[in-house]
């Protein structure tokens, strides 16, 4: 055995501790979908504030029911009591293993987590993973705060002033409370009081800590009692814009999405309908069992994987980006998205620098290798592949929901995107997912590990194995299944279109649609 094949093995072991490592560490970590339905919900109680012209009640009615629900109010109120619960279990686990910390003796520095698209931070020791669990024990009691003045005011909207009223209360009993959501809950708590109380200066806590709905409902409630008809009048016309926008917003991420799926369960049956019928005539049997003519070994892959995706992603670049004088954390949004964007560039750089560095040796390579071709029918399969993949995704991610119940950890580039509505900082993530992802993650994983698998596995084995190691480079237990799904449809496209475009294409689309969703949802808040 040579000294490059030992160092190479014994790196392997290393990526296959550490990414067990990671996986199992995201089990504790909340699940972004959580914030993501409460972001939704918040849209569906703004939409419904939204009262239509006197003579068109009847005609609207079952508009709002299709797009709000019968009883939103009901549905939002069970949305943010779950939020809570999971908060809270989020919040004592926290505090489990920060006391496990604290009570070990100082540990071997380790190697950070990271996401494909979301470069780490270094993470050295024991005492920083201490801070970083602080940090995040203030942010999950600072969303507690935040959902209980919430969940108080639907409570008290459906007529529930006593629950209400012992929401508030208890939220002012929490040691350690931030004195502005102290000071909201006493606000809120004397609007609902019988007899009513006004606090001195009441509207700009309201204005400050509370958003949308939340915020429009407590004003209504601060006027009337003020008995401010102009400041009312106001109020309900601006809100009544809030709500028209907000039906818009539901109609264009409800009926988008719906229509794509739809479209997607319609061409998936008849693709299936076709195979069965036509047999190995059928589009779906295009190509199913022809393998690529792989011109090198297992050592070859690992290497790229190895050195290239891991070294680069986890030690390399992230060691680099440290040394430099950048402050942290990054609060400017607009430079966290540069990092984003620059950091992965220079992992993708580094890993196609390994990759083109492995094979060169085996140059020229068939031409069915890494294939860019403008003609054909590439758009048609990028297109169809994204529709499909859809329902697809969409039922394994409910189930998935169900199995993990709001833990898994997710990707914090999503929760960028969501929570920064800079126009600017916008197009330079939508640049790293929508564009800088689709390539080098689509060359890396069906341009070379699925072809290249196929030395040694059949086709449908390549896709499945290449689409379980896609789905677990994301290192996010509660992605790997939605992932798995996902990374299954880009490579029946790609070994069925023999054209890299066609999975760029599909992967360019998912990541767009996403992004946009969440620009959508994220935009309630403003």
């Amino acid at each position: 055995m040579t000294l490059k094949r030992l160092g190479l093995i014994i790196m392997t072991l290393v990526v296959i501790l550490f990414a067990g490592s990671s996986l199992l560490g995201s089990w504790q970590e909340p699940q972004f979908q959580s914030r993501l339905e409460l972001y939704q919900t918040n849209i569906v109680l703004q939409a419904a504030s939204w009262e239509a012209p006197n003579d068109n009640k009847t005609n609207f009615k079952p508009l709002q029911d299709a797009l709000l629900g019968v009883k939103p109010l009901e549905s939002a109120t069970e949305q943010y009591q779950q939020a809570r619960n999971s908060a809270q279990t989020n919040l004592e686990k926290a505090k489990k293993q920060l006391a496990q910390l604290q009570s070990e003796p100082a540990k071997t520095p380790t190697i950070p987590k990271s996401q494909s698209e979301y470069p780490p931070v270094t993470n050295t020791s024991s005492q920083l993973q201490q801070q970083q669990l602080l940090q995040s024990l203030k942010g999950l009691e600072k969303l507690i705060a935040e959902l209980d003045l919430r969940l108080g005011i639907l409570q008290a909207q459906q007529a529930k002033t006593q629950t209400a009223l012992k929401t508030w209360s208890q939220l002012q009993q929490q040691p350690d409370i931030n004195p502005q959501f102290d000071n909201t809950a006493a606000v809120l708590a004397g609007l609902w009081s019988n007899p009513p109380r006004i606090l001195p200066n009441a509207e700009q806590p309201i204005q400050n800590n509370l958003e949308g709905w939340f915020r429009y409902t407590a004003l209504e409630r601060l006027y009337q009692l003020q008995q401010r008809q102009d400041a009312l009048a106001e109020l309900n016309s601006i809100q009544q814009e809030a709500a028209e926008q907000a039906i818009l917003k539901l109609a264009i991420i409800g009926t988008v999405p719906a229509l794509t799926a739809f479209f997607g369960v319609g061409l998936l049956i008849f693709l299936i309908g076709q195979r069965v019928v036509k047999g190995k005539a059928s589009v779906l049997a295009q190509n199913w069992d022809v393998r690529w003519s792989t011109p090198w070994n297992g050592e070859t892959i690992l290497q790229v994987f190895v050195l290239g995706f891991f070294l680069m992603g986890q030690i390399i670049v992230p060691l680099t980006i440290s040394l430099l004088p950048i402050p942290r954390p990054i609060e400017n949004v607009r430079i966290q998205a540069l990092y984003v964007l620059v950091s992965y560039l220079l992992v993708a750089f580094g890993a196609l620098l390994v990759l083109y560095f492995s094979i060169k040796r085996f140059f020229p390579l068939p031409e069915d290798w890494f294939r860019f071709r403008l003609q054909g029918r590439w758009f048609l399969w990028g297109l169809g592949g994204y529709c499909v993949a859809f329902p697809v995704v969409l039922i394994v991610s409910l189930v998935n929901q169900q199995l993990w119940q709001g833990q898994g950890g997710s990707n914090p580039l999503l929760q960028l995107a969501l929570e920064s509505q800079d126009t600017v900082a916008l197009a330079i993530f939508f640049s790293t997912a929508a564009v800088a992802a689709p390539i080098f993650e689509e060359v890396l994983f069906r341009g070379f590990l699925l072809p290249s698998l196929t030395r040694y596995l059949p086709v449908w084995g390549s896709i499945l194995a290449s689409s379980l190691l896609f789905a677990a480079a994301h290192l996010s237990l509660s992605e790997i299944l939605p992932l798995f799904a996902l990374s299954i449809v880009l490579g029946v496209v790609y070994t069925r279109s023999r054209n890299l475009l066609a999975p760029i294409l599909l992967h360019s689309l998912w990541n767009s649609g996403t992004l946009l969703s969440l620009f959508v949802l994220g935009s309630s808040s403003q």
